[in-house]
């Protein structure tokens, strides 16, 4: 009797775990299927990254402007300001503003991290019209320089001498613009394919701050010829407001993007195509060159419309009252140094 208690207490336990065992092989099979989450991509880090810890200057403060006055004022008072001019040596020779130093384009960079450019008041980025410097600004500030600015009109608005504008100013695409409503924008799709290697946002980050500072800024830039002998084979951004576009005109096939809110990643950023050539535009080519830069740190094949629509519209954008170049109104006759 002894031995049969034994092994019906045996065989009790064994009903108690044969369920568990049950359980557990079913809970582990269950494991097995369970969706793997993915991992992250690199261009999905970069945009984070872009649009919160680095703080969205694209559309936030993008451009980052100041005044040829403003800078006279600062030059001639108490603040300190570090003011890099980036024209050719020859062109610096000339003549240049008191105090600017010459540095080429893509040193700038390595030169404000070893001059301790965030101990100025002010970084201001000196080219011949503002665009190139808007470029390299836009890279400077996406570097955590948030002092960086450009100066309007580049050294065409501190001396007549230096005018590298007025000469280039036309109104011979006027009756090319358009004022139809605007095409709806693409469907959403994918970000560009980034393959840095880096593991964090910030690392992937200044390694495309790095290949854009190498491909320099010529490979942001284009033309109105260029663009209008075959409008096809660019996606044409308005960098406008909506009134605008319609008000005043634009390029045939253009969409319009509203400045500092449709290249968030939350509304159109990813209706940008990652296989065809974007053209920005706006008013002078300052903003657009701005919003080229970073475009191009993104992965996008971005360039900006060179001086924007003064060099095709001009006439019309005075007559808006829109920003375009007067060397009367522009041009402040500052002394310079040689």
């Amino acid at each position: 009797m002894k031995h049969y208690t034994q092994y019906l207490k045996q065989y009790a336990v064994l009903l108690l775990i044969v369920p568990l065992m049950a359980i557990g092989t079913a809970c582990s099979d269950d494991d097995d299927d369970d969706p793997v989450t993915p991992t992250q991509s690199e261009a999905d880090m970069l945009i984070a990254e872009l649009e919160s810890a680095n703080g969205d200057y694209l559309n936030t403060s993008c451009p980052a402007i100041v005044t040829a006055q403003m800078v006279y004022e600062d030059v001639t008072g108490s603040q300190d300001w570090l003011i890099i001019d980036i024209r050719a040596e020859s062109a610096y020779t000339m003549g240049h503003v008191p105090g600017a130093v010459n540095v080429a384009r893509g040193d700038v960079l390595s030169y404000v991290e070893n001059n301790d450019g965030m101990s100025y008041d002010h970084i201001v980025i000196i080219c011949y019209t503002g665009q190139s410097a808007a470029w390299t600004t836009a890279l400077l500030r996406l570097s955590g320089y948030t002092n960086a600015y450009s100066m309007k009109f580049g050294m065409s608005s501190w001396h007549s001498d230096f005018d590298s504008i007025t000469s280039k100013v036309s109104s011979d695409k006027a009756g090319d613009f358009v004022t139809t409503a605007a095409p709806a924008k693409p469907a959403l799709g994918e970000l560009p394919n980034i393959t840095t290697g880096k593991t964090t946002g910030a690392e992937i980050l200044a390694d495309r701050i790095a290949a854009v500072y190498a491909d320099d800024y010529g490979a942001a830039a284009t033309d109105a010829a260029t663009v209008f002998a075959s409008p096809d084979q660019f996606f044409i951004i308005n960098y406008w407001p909506m009134s605008d576009y319609t008000g005043i005109g634009h390029i045939p096939g253009a969409y319009q993007f509203t400045p500092k809110n449709d290249l968030k990643l939350t509304e159109y950023l990813k209706s940008l195509p990652t296989d065809k050539t974007i053209v920005v535009y706006c008013y002078t080519g300052q903003t657009s060159a701005n919003v080229a830069a970073i475009l191009r740190v993104m992965g996008y094949d971005a360039k900006s419309l060179s001086l924007g629509t003064q060099g095709m519209i001009y006439q019309s954008m005075v007559n808006a009252g829109k920003t375009a170049y007067n060397v009367d109104n522009d041009c402040m006759e500052f002394a310079y140094e040689q």
